[in-house]
Order: C-alpha cells, then sequence, then structure tokens
C-alpha cells in the first residue's frame, strides 16, 4: 500500500512533486497540509499521514517535548530558510525592533512560526533579568491566510513564513516586510511514524531512495535548467526572476536518508537557549530521535 506522504506546498518541495508525477500513486500518495509543520504533525499523531516532509526545528522540538508518534527517518534540506517578518498594510511597525511586547501570529503552536518568533526574539535581546525570553503573547491564525488577515485587522503585529512565499502579497501590497530571520541550521528533514504497520522500514527506505533521484536532479547544474523553472512557475506562480533568485540560495542533500548528528545537537542547543524546549535531566540521546532501521546517524 503506497505510504501517504504530507507535505507543505511550496516551492522547496517541487522534488517531490516531479516524483509524484512519475510515480503515478506506485510508491506515495501526497497529502496537502497547507498550514506548515505544526499541521502535519498532527496528522502523523492522528493517522492521517505516515511520513511527512517538514521544518527541522519544529520536528526537534516536538520530540525534545516527549512526541513519540514519529521519529526523524531523514534529511531533505541543508540550507537555511530565510523567514521575512511581515506586517500589516497600514500597520504602524516598521521594524523588527518595534515588535517587542506585542502579539505575533503563528499558524499553530509547535510550527515554525512559533519557533522562529522565538528566535527572533532571542537574537533581538529582548530577555529578562534571569536571561530567559520575555513572554510572547501568540495568536494561532490557523493557515497562511490567516496570519495576512491578523496583521491587517490588526488582531497581531507581525508573522514570519518562509520568504518567497510570501513576497508575491509584499509585491501586491498586501502586507510589508520589516525584517527578515534565516533559520541558524539546515531547514528541512523527513520524519515516519513510529508505527510500523503505518512506515514500514522497507517502504521508508524505498521512499527515500527514489525521492534522492530526484532531489539530486533537481539540486545539480545540470537540473536547474528552464524546464524547472518553467515547472515552478506552473505551480506556484511565482516571476522567473523570483524562482532564480531561490535557487541561487536553495541546496539539498545528497542522501535524503542521511543525518547529520551535529544538526540535531546543534538546533536542539538553540531551540533551549531560547526557552522553546527544555533540556531533559541527563541531557538527550541523539539515536532516541532518529529512526535507525531506516537512517544512517553520521
Amino acid at each position: 500500500m503506497p505510504l501517504r506522504v504530507g507535505y507543505v506546498p511550496e516551492h522547496f518541495l517541487t522534488p517531490l512533486m516531479q516524483f509524484n508525477d512519475d510515480d503515478r500513486g506506485a510508491t506515495f500518495t501526497p497529502v496537502c497540509c497547507p498550514s506548515g509543520t505544526g499541521q502535519l504533525i498532527k496528522a502523523l499523531k492522528e493517522d492521517q499521514i505516515d511520513i511527512a516532509i517538514a521544518l527541522t526545528d519544529p520536528l526537534l522540538a516536538g520530540l525534545a517535548k516527549g512526541e513519540t508518534c514519529y521519529k526523524l527517518c531523514g534529511s531533505y534540506v541543508t540550507s537555511s530558510l530565510n523567514w521575512a517578518v511581515s506586517t500589516g498594510a497600514k500597520s504602524p511597525y516598521n521594524s523588527i525592533a518595534d515588535l517587542k511586547g506585542t502579539p505575533i501570529g503563528i499558524s499553530r503552536i509547535g510550527s515554525g512560526s512559533q519557533t522562529m518568533a522565538c528566535v527572533m526574539a532571542l537574537q533581538q535581546g529582548w530577555v529578562g533579568p534571569d536571561g530567559k525570553i520575555t513572554p510572547i503573547e501568540f495568536k494561532v491564525c490557523d493557515d497562511f491566510k490567516g496570519l495576512r488577515d491578523s496583521v491587517n485587522d490588526g488582531s497581531t503585529s507581525c508573522f514570519m513564513w518562509e520568504w518567497f512565499t510570501t513576497k508575491p502579497y509584499r509585491d501586491s501590497g498586501e502586507v510589508r516586510f520589516i525584517g527578515s530571520v534565516p533559520t541558524p541550521w539546515p531547514s528541512w528533514m523527513i520524519a515516519s511514524s513510529t508505527d510500523p504497520k503505518r512506515a514500514p522500514s522497507a517502504d521508508v527506505s524505498d521512499f527515500l531512495a527514489k525521492l534522492s533521484k530526484y532531489v539530486q536532479e533537481f539540486d545539480s547544474p545540470e537540473g536547474r535548467k528552464q524546464k524547472d523553472v518553467d515547472y515552478l512557475m506552473k505551480s506556484h506562480g511565482y516571476p522567473e526572476e523570483d524562482i532564480r533568485a531561490w535557487l541561487e540560495t536553495v541546496k539539498y542533500v545528497a542522501d535524503c536518508a542521511e543525518i547529520k548528528g551535529e544538526v540535531l545537537v546543534n538546533t536542539h542547543s538553540v531551540l533551549e537557549q531560547t526557552g522553546f524546549i527544555q533540556r531533559p535531566a541527563g541531557g538527550f540521546v541523539v539515536e532516541d530521535l532518529v529512526n535507525k532501521d531506516v537512517a544512517r546517524l553520521v
């Protein structure tokens, strides 16, 4: 039975979509989760998907907070993700510094939009005498449209979302960019259900091996030809200059079944500094976060 693979409908998932076009449901069925990684984790928990291609930080944060419905089974994008900080067209905020103490919009609790707001606060020095981040008022807005609406109706001061995904709405004047915050870690990883009936190791390994071929082709200089630009223009409607600018910034893994231990350690460290997660007594064991029947931890 084909695996159910959850994904966010963004340009980063182009290799997966090209795989899907050729696969025609033999290996996997794509399940769109437009609200982001928070929705993907919920879908894993509720038996709606078997695999999630999702953002590194909320996946690791979920595991750090005791989530047991999934483990990491692979990697996807090695480059950083640049989060645009957006506010309303007529809002009074003109810089990140103006946002201190204001309500910030997020898609869901535990989403990348929440973890990165904490990273932004840490970078801005919004901390108390104890060195911990001053508590942030978060408003859950469910999805990208809800976030855009929130900054324009004044219920939030800002939201954070990937730069190029948000840019068309900046270009149209619906939102304004007042800054950006790149992730201090490789941006995308892959997680699979811990239920072997839903995600048999052999099936997950087969999926990762096949996905790796599409990732390699897309990421190679030969792969980034006009056909891929045309594919992105058709699937996302972005201007060609934006697509080419994004292609200059993104880097994928060579092998989707490989996970670098230092990425897990470093990401955990930053998330602990933000106060988003707490280090367990005795620390955490990297191997416990990984599906070792599928992934190679290096």
